[in-house]
């Protein structure tokens, strides 16, 4: 008798498909908020596959939808209609505690606002991921073992001179690095980046978009990139147009 084992627990065996599903894929997804007494609709059975290692990025108008989909995608969110999918698993409607494992272990987070703590310093908010991970003695346990983990990742955005600062000390690029020290820290899958450049100028936001495309093409990251900004979406493999909840265009890179 053949057991089947979920590719969900069973990493080898997404290396041994030969035609692998799409990695992550939102299937006609609907969704709808709350205002007063009135249903908002944000979202209009939208259809979007993302391939294993492919940069992909979501533009539209403030409104279109972008970040609602990004939120359901990983799971911050569930969709009124449709599912969201990961190697042909659906698994938004999975147990809460399951889609918090996933969230952690599967999903890395980059946001606008950055979302640092600010009592903590730069090292221990690149940690914090870790620190959810594990039970309070399974991390202390490998704590040095993630130090210098957390540290690798920081070198890699070259921050690590900034060990030891709290957010307040650091810039606005600074903060976003460190955003994105911490996502990668916990090894995810799929890097989610919302409005990544969003709060930075220019030439910042340049340096972000090299460091973001960089871990696509050498760690075969697969990276989804909500913006705003046309020519950051440029850098992306394919580029989805949203325009109110529905998708108007999808083309590839030149």
């Amino acid at each position: 008798m053949t057991t089947t084992v979920s590719p969900l627990t069973n990493p080898a065996t997404r290396e041994s498909i030969t035609m692998p599903e799409p990695h992550v894929a939102a299937l006609a997804v609907q969704k709808s908020y709350r205002k007063g007494e009135h249903a908002v609709p944000v979202l209009h059975g939208v259809d979007i596959s993302v391939r294993r290692g492919e940069f992909l990025s979501i533009i539209g108008q403030s409104g279109s939808g972008k970040s609602t989909l990004m939120h359901l995608i990983g799971l911050l969110d569930t969709p009124d209609v449709g599912e969201v999918q990961l190697e042909g698993q659906r698994i938004d409607d999975l147990p809460a505690r399951t889609r918090d494992e996933l969230r952690n272990r599967v999903f890395g987070f980059v946001f606008q606002f950055y979302h640092l703590l600010p009592e903590l310093s730069l090292m221990e908010n690149v940690l914090t991921p870790l620190m959810i991970r594990h039970s309070i003695w399974g991390y202390w346990q490998r704590r040095r073992e993630f130090q210098e983990r957390a540290k690798e990742m920081i070198d890699r955005v070259g921050l690590g001179h900034r060990l030891t600062h709290k957010p307040s000390e650091l810039s606005g690029g600074e903060m976003q690095r460190a955003a994105i020290a911490r996502a990668l820290v916990a090894r995810p899958e799929i890097l989610l980046a919302d409005e990544p450049t969003g709060n930075l100028d220019a030439k910042t936001g340049r340096e972000i978009i090299d460091l973001i495309s960089r871990l696509n093409e050498k760690e075969r990251l697969t990276i989804i990139m909500v913006t705003h900004d046309k020519s950051i979406a440029a850098e992306a493999h394919r580029t989805v147009k949203l325009c109110e909840g529905r998708i108007e265009s999808l083309t590839d890179a030149a």
